[in-house]
């Protein structure tokens, strides 16, 4: 089979697992897109939106909590720019009359224990309080469980962070939205407000195949936690900026890769008995296996439900890798797990092209003495010249797992800082013997020798 017909077949499959989902599970309009560096932006919809106004790739639905994403990019944005500090408490910025003691970090990664919603019965009345409000009732809100003791989600954290966000930009949050993370990235179709092209939200009944038409709702100043509405292919896109941040936003306007990493780095579990997802700085991460993860969130508000993730790592995987899946079904929760299911599928059955190996330059002269098989620990680790950096690597290392990194201290020659992989952060430093040749090194601290040596010094070939 040639690429072209792969790629017309791996698109047929897509398309066959998103009418499934809208068939089966009875979703009145799905939405779907899949985008990536190396193929032309994949779309897919079913279903109408139950208005005038046909159902096609430029229809918004309700994202709801996928909002969390873009407030949480624009804490992450503050910190960067010297406003805030993660470990911050709220009273620094924030003139609150209860729970100022709680972190930036913390609200970030929901493990604040600040109770979910805003005082009140938010989801009976379908009125959400406006900023005067939501502070003045800040101390009828409980704090359900102690700061740091485990995860529990929290819109009225999120909240309380887009108003942050405002009060720091001397600005509001969707005016910060849109100035410094739509209008950057080009999306364009995501807004605070539904517009005139929205697909209606539904119940749809257990037992018949009524569809109910869900009340329209303005989440008010929890805005931050849900308000959003977009079309899949923008939220294609910005999984893939989650995702894949370089690939994305070259010059770093948005974010920096190495903020994003921070986000997608593992703070706590979402169950204590099922490892089967964590949460980051305002991100899901969920892991597939074979050290793959994806990263983003999903959404649900009365009559939508929506998940956008991007795919980090794995064979197969191409450059800015996201899908998105929108629907007008409050309770359609195979929704939910479309896109993991689509980024799988497209890896799997249309895998990114592999890129051939090329001789490069040799190692420096003053590490090619250094390369090779050490041992530490009692283990046996290799170090080799790589991309042109210093690498080391187990021996019995599978060989999906990335290695560490080594970059020189400019005023230390044999002196490296490990900038990613195991022990980041800590020093290798080199010794040698008088001839200029290394004879050990230290990393972490752990003495590293040509022969496997005991603690105490012992040789086993003495």
């Amino acid at each position: 089979m040639s690429s072209a017909a792969g790629r017309t077949a791996a698109a047929q499959h897509l398309e066959r697992l998103v009418r499934q989902v809208q068939a089966q599970a009875r979703v009145p309009a799905v939405s779907a897109a899949v985008h990536r560096a190396d193929r032309a932006l994949w779309t897919c919809t079913v279903g109408g939106t139950g208005n005038d106004t046909a159902l096609d790739e430029h229809t918004r639905f309700r994202i709801g909590s996928v909002t969390k994403t873009f407030t949480a990019v624009l804490v992450m944005q503050c910190r960067d720019d010297g406003l805030l500090d993660l470990d911050d408490r709220l009273d620094r910025h924030l003139d609150l009359p209860a729970h100022g003691e709680l972190t930036v970090r913390r609200l970030l990664s929901h493990t604040a224990g600040l109770q979910r919603e805003p005082y009140g019965d938010v989801w009976d009345t379908l009125q959400a309080p406006d900023a005067d409000r939501l502070v003045a009732e800040l101390d009828r809100a409980e704090r359900v469980l102690p700061p740091g003791r485990r995860f529990h989600y929290s819109n009225l954290g999120m909240a309380l962070l887009g108003r942050l966000v405002g009060q720091v930009r001397a600005s509001t949050w969707a005016e910060v939205l849109t100035e410094r993370v739509l209008t950057p990235l080009g999306l364009t179709s995501t807004t605070v407000s539904p517009g005139p092209r929205a697909a209606t939200g539904y119940l749809v009944d257990a037992y018949s195949d009524e569809a109910h038409p869900e009340p329209p709702t303005d989440f008010g100043a929890v805005g931050p936690a849900a308000q959003l509405w977009s079309t899949a292919t923008d939220m294609a896109r910005w999984a893939a900026f989650l995702a894949d941040p370089a690939a994305m936003d070259a010059t770093g306007r948005v974010l920096s890769p190495t903020t994003c990493a921070e986000m997608r780095w593992p703070v706590t579990v979402t169950d204590e008995a099922l490892w089967n997802a964590g949460f980051g700085l305002g991100l899901i991460l969920v892991p597939q296996g074979d050290r793959v993860v994806h990263v983003g969130h999903d959404g649900a508000m009365p009559g939508f439900l929506a998940g956008a993730y991007g795919r980090r790592g794995g064979e197969g995987t191409p450059a800015a890798f996201g899908a998105a899946v929108l629907g007008s079904s409050g309770t359609s929760a195979e929704l939910l797990e479309l896109p993991h299911r689509l980024l799988a599928a497209a890896a799997e059955h249309d895998p990114a092209e592999i890129t051939p190996w090329r001789p490069g330059d040799p190692a420096p002269a003053h590490l090619r003495g250094l390369l090779g098989r050490w041992w530490g620990e009692g283990f046996q680790y290799v170090f080799s010249w790589r991309d042109e950096t210093l690498q080391a690597r187990g021996a019995d290392d599978p060989p999906g797992k990335p290695p560490a990194v080594f970059a020189p201290l400019p005023d230390r020659p044999d002196v490296f800082r490990t900038v990613s992989g195991r022990e980041v952060g800590e020093l290798l430093r080199l010794t040698r013997d008088g001839d200029g040749v290394v004879v050990r090194m230290h990393w972490a601290t752990y003495r590293f020798t040509r022969h496997q040596e005991a603690f105490d010094g012992y040789d086993f070939r003495a």
